[in-house]
């Protein structure tokens, strides 16, 4: 008995020890910050965050790789009790819905002249992954719902058409769909995905939106005007164009030169539909406002109320957020307002669109002069988190009565122009610092050095963005300066640093390697009419000792970088290169489209983002599949403008009368319809060829 005892003790500790030795070897230690979170999730387990499972969802979350909101079978509760875990705050999210990009399904592919029926697995990846050849669309819907079939919350179902259709209350905005879909055919959307997102070639877009420095989907808002629905036509321009009654009367048109019926007659009368469904919003007096994503409470100033500043604001409203513009006049509209003629665009037309982007929450401080009423670092302080600078150039300072004055938007830099003028007129308003750097002005550069000299430089840098061989600068030009002169070939700008009201550093990059260099500068002089479009932001304190109180986080220093650049000019790097000079204004249309980049970027900056044109963005040169020839397309003649008549004065103020009702849906009716490779035509049934293919 005693020694049965023995040996059941013996092996009890034996059993204890091993065990306490596995717990220890074993043991996997689980962080109690994801176990709250997971507590606090739902317990799904939907996979709809695109994780698998809460557990996972929970991880991420406390490891910074998801946000508090990530979940989207949860609520604003949800999302507000992890954020208390985590410790930070949320913003109101607005809902993200699934959205279909394929204009043409199965109805489509059947009127087609050529098509295949695949009779394999009934799922788009397994068509998508076949072979190739004629028989597989590279482009379009394939219709077999295998998102319909991956959607969680039984959103999406499919369309006799064979295109999927999104019950948007079902919806939650996970992405599994977006996700499974071989042809990127179906993406999240939202207002603000579709105001920072630029166009990619996975896009189903037209080649007149693709020719639009905006970026409008033309197709669609003409859709509309043919179906009546003036209002959801104007809806859509305003998704990328806050001065529609505006451009419709001064858009030099670009679209209409790729518009596909200049295959069979001339183009649709794009612009002067704009101008119509524009011009009725105005006549009904009822402003159809575009959407808007939930207020940040986050505070941007914009300094110039022209076209591109105004266009900023408008989008960073848009976005939710709360810009103040600040003009040095006592009108908004710059040029629009000084440059363009009355009969060609009446000034009432002009305010009726600038009080529209005021409406969407726009506030405007108007004879505000930068430098004298305000600084960029007193607007950091006030709590701006973010000042854009779209002052213009010599024809807009010219238009605000400062073509004489010597302006300095941002610290320390000056034009090359007005440094050359001051040293002619023997003026002091040119301050020089012990540091400078001189961007770009061919051999006027070596002028300016001298100067720079004499007035007490000690360190002169000039940075050019071509090689040596394709400047006007020689080997002579170079060696004459000796060891006074710090000349640096193929180099561009790219960000600028200050404190309070002085520069203090610049980073230029070099255009071969894109290595990044920090310079000492106190003083910039850039070679261009214009100073550049820029965000400045500020520079957070990194606290060395915790003692040191957060509150003293609000930063004397700033930093400064432009918005990433239109995709035509996607591959240039910094300040004033080619496109930044030549690209963005010659036209309020392109103007609008830069104000747009500008307010994207903004957005991503204030979030910590680097903003960047996607690897497979749209550009003029990109490569799509598209139509150089239509067919069995009736030739219908386009609608002209009807002139107003010189004794009509009075009752018709404008060049142009405007299309009637009646002219406006018939040549809206001439619109194709495009897709990338497809359009709308008349069909003959007798004319089909169907093969069947295993």
């Amino acid at each position: 008995m005693l020694t049965a005892i023995v040996l059941m003790g013996g092996m009890g500790i034996l059993i204890g020890t091993l065990l306490a030795m596995a717990s220890k070897i074993f043991y996997v230690y689980v962080d109690p910050k994801v176990e709250a979170v997971e507590m606090a999730l739902p317990g799904a387990n939907c996979g709809g965050c695109g994780l698998p499972g809460c557990s996972a969802n929970a991880e991420a979350i406390v490891a910074g790789k998801a946000s508090p909101s990530s979940c989207v079978a949860g609520g604003a509760e949800i999302a507000e009790a992890i954020a208390a875990i985590m410790g930070v705050s949320v913003e109101a999210r607005e809902p993200d819905i699934a959205r279909p990009g394929c204009y043409f399904g199965l109805q489509g592919r059947q009127h087609a002249d050529l098509h295949y029926l695949y009779d394999g697995v009934k799922d788009c990846r397994a068509v998508a992954a076949l072979g190739g050849g004629m028989k597989v669309c590279r482009i379009g819907c394939l219709g077999l719902g295998t998102c319909a079939a991956s959607c969680p919350f039984d959103a999406i179902s499919m369309s006799p058409a064979g295109l999927p259709v999104v019950d948007e209350v079902k919806c939650t905005g996970c992405g599994t769909c977006e996700r499974v879909c071989p042809k990127h055919i179906i993406k999240l959307s939202s207002v603000t995905r579709r105001i920072i997102r630029e166009y990619t070639i996975d896009d189903c877009t037209t080649p007149c939106q693709r020719a639009c420095p905006a970026g409008i989907d033309i197709r669609e808002y003409i859709r509309q005007i043919n179906l009546g629905d003036y209002h959801r036509s104007v809806q859509v321009i305003k998704e990328r164009l806050p001065f529609p009654t505006v451009i419709g009367r001064i858009c030099p048109r670009p679209c209409e030169l790729e518009c596909r019926r200049n295959y069979v007659d001339e183009p649709v009368a794009i612009n002067f539909l704009k101008r119509f469904v524009a011009d009725y919003e105005k006549s009904t007096g009822k402003r159809v406002l575009a959407y808007k994503a939930p207020d940040t409470d986050r505070k941007i100033a914009v300094i110039g109320g022209g076209v591109e500043g105004l266009s900023t604001a408008y989008f960073a409203a848009r976005l939710g957020h709360s810009p103040t513009v600040y003009e040095a006049t006592a009108h908004l509209g710059g040029l629009l307002r000084s440059a363009i003629a009355l009969d060609r665009l009446p000034r009432e037309v002009l305010d009726w669109d600038i009080d529209g982007i005021l409406e969407m929450g726009v506030k405007a401080e108007t004879n505000k002069v930068l430098g004298a009423d305000f600084t960029i670092c007193s607007l950091l302080e006030q709590g701006f988190e973010a000042v854009f600078l779209a002052t213009g150039g010599w024809d807009s300072r010219l238009a605000r009565h400062g073509g004489s004055k010597i302006e300095s938007p941002i610290p320390g830099t000056y034009l090359l122009l007005d440094l050359l003028r001051s040293e002619s007129t023997k003026q002091s308003a040119v301050s020089i610092g012990k540091n400078v750097v001189i961007s770009g002005g061919g051999k006027l550069a070596l002028d300016a050095a001298r100067i720079c000299k004499g007035r007490g430089a000690k360190t002169i840098t000039i940075l050019y963005r071509e090689s040596l061989e394709d400047s006007p600068i020689t080997d002579a030009d170079v060696k004459a300066y000796g060891d006074k002169l710090d000349i640096l070939f193929n180099v561009g700008i790219n960000r600028l640093y200050g404190e309070k009201d002085r520069l203090t550093e610049l980073e230029y990059i070099d255009l071969d390697t894109k290595t990044p260099h920090t310079i000492t500068a106190e003083t910039l002089i850039i070679a261009s009419g214009r100073f550049p479009e820029i965000i400045f932001t500020p520079v957070r304190r990194e606290f060395k000792e915790p003692a040191e109180s957060p509150s003293l986080e609000v930063p004397p220093r700033w930093e400064a970088k432009g918005p990433y650049k239109a995709p035509a000019f996607r591959n240039e790097v910094g300040l004033l290169s080619e496109g930044d000079t030549l690209s963005d204004f010659s036209a309020a249309v392109k103007a609008i489209g830069a104000g747009r980049r500008a307010a994207a970027a903004i957005h991503q900056m204030m979030y910590g983002l680097d903003p960047i044109l996607p690897e497979d963005v749209v550009t003029p040169t990109t490569p799509i599949q598209d139509v150089d020839h239509v067919e069995q397309v009736e030739s219908i003649h386009r609608h002209i403008m009807p002139l107003c008549r010189a004794q009509d004065e009075e009752e018709c103020p404008e060049r142009e009368k405007g299309f009637t009702e009646q002219t406006a849906k018939s040549e809206a009716s001439r619109c194709l319809q495009c897709g990338l490779v497809c359009y709308e035509r008349k069909w003959d049934e007798q004319s089909y060829e169907i093969r069947q293919i295993a």
